[in-house]
């Protein structure tokens, strides 16, 4: 059965966005991510032009995220005091990145932008999330008793920070400045890329924030929760690209996903989750950029031909 999508300007068959719902919410339960970074990709595949397809995402992002975090919620995994610090980055830098979008429809550079971005952004997150995850393996199974390790010059530059504060829940002390830093860029990104940013922001958390992985993925999706809220009310607002047909169809699907992921999620290890999302993003980000490089259309529209 196919319908018409109004914003998109082309039908669908109703099956194939409510599978990947179901799929890309199943990846929220499990990895903490909105899923936003495969599925626009997806979307735009399947024939949804790309502004329409990052900016419907975030919308269906919003039901698999609250699906998402009130499953972690029950099960005692959300920091709501780290969450609130990366939502008032979030909001900000989601404002900043639909005024972005919306100066790039205009000159008519924003499907390049976006592809772009989904390129250099997954490829340089997957890469070291899966040579980080690699080497944490390799250092567990050789069970070394080294001495404890000197204090990085990284790790002394996080702790000169001002506004040093206690996350009890995540069990860690950082600067107030890091959380809004990297809400605001994760916000930019959800604007541009259509996406929630939890790709980023789980390694950012795991790697940086050193917050376990079990309170990760459920503060991730709290995040990811409240900025494609806004994000998507910005999109419609200010770029009317957000087709409401086609986020009901991938809403369906999402929401139940990402329950089971909650429940499977629990049943792997923190590295397997850690090495399987890099291999999901790492397939995403070769390809793109196959779609991009072998797109006459894309080739000419740059060097200007006909």
């Amino acid at each position: 059965m196919y319908l018409y999508l109004p914003v998109a300007l082309t039908s669908v068959n109703i099956l194939l966005p409510v599978g990947l719902g179901l799929g890309v919410g199943l990846l929220s339960g499990l990895f903490g991510v909105g899923g936003g970074f495969l599925m626009t990709p997806l979307l735009i595949m399947l024939g949804i032009p790309s502004t329409v397809a990052a900016a419907t995402d975030s919308n269906q992002i919003v039901a698999a995220s609250t699906s998402g975090t009130y499953a972690h919620w029950k099960l005692g995994n959300v920091d709501f005091k780290m969450g609130l610090y990366l939502l008032v980055g979030g909001f900000t830098g989601g404002i900043v990145g639909v005024q972005l979008m919306k100066f790039l429809k205009a000159m008519g550079n924003a499907d390049f932008v976006i592809k772009m971005t989904y390129i250099l952004m997954l490829g340089i997150v997957g890469v070291y999330m899966l040579i980080e995850s690699i080497h944490s393996m390799k250092k567990k199974e050789a069970a070394v008793s080294a001495k404890p390790a000197g204090k990085s010059k990284f790790g002394a530059f996080l702790e000169s920070l001002p506004m040093q504060t206690r996350f009890e829940k995540s069990g860690v002390t950082h600067s107030l400045i890091l959380p809004i830093f990297f809400g605001w860029f994760v916000g930019v990104l959800a604007a541009i890329m259509g996406v929630g940013g939890g790709f980023l922001m789980v390694p950012v958390m795991v790697y940086i924030l050193r917050m376990p992985m079990h309170v990760v993925v459920g503060t991730s999706l709290f995040q990811i929760l409240f900025t494609c809220i806004e994000v998507t009310f910005l999109q419609s607002y200010t770029n009317h690209t957000v087709d409401f047909t086609l986020a009901v169809l991938l809403l369906v699907g999402s929401t139940l996903g990402a329950q089971v992921g909650a429940v499977f999620g629990r049943k792997l290890k923190a590295d397997q989750l850690k090495i399987l999302l890099a291999i999901i993003v790492l397939v995403v980000t070769t390809k793109i950029i196959f779609d991009v490089t072998l797109e006459p259309s894309m080739l000419l529209g740059l060097g200007g031909g006909h």
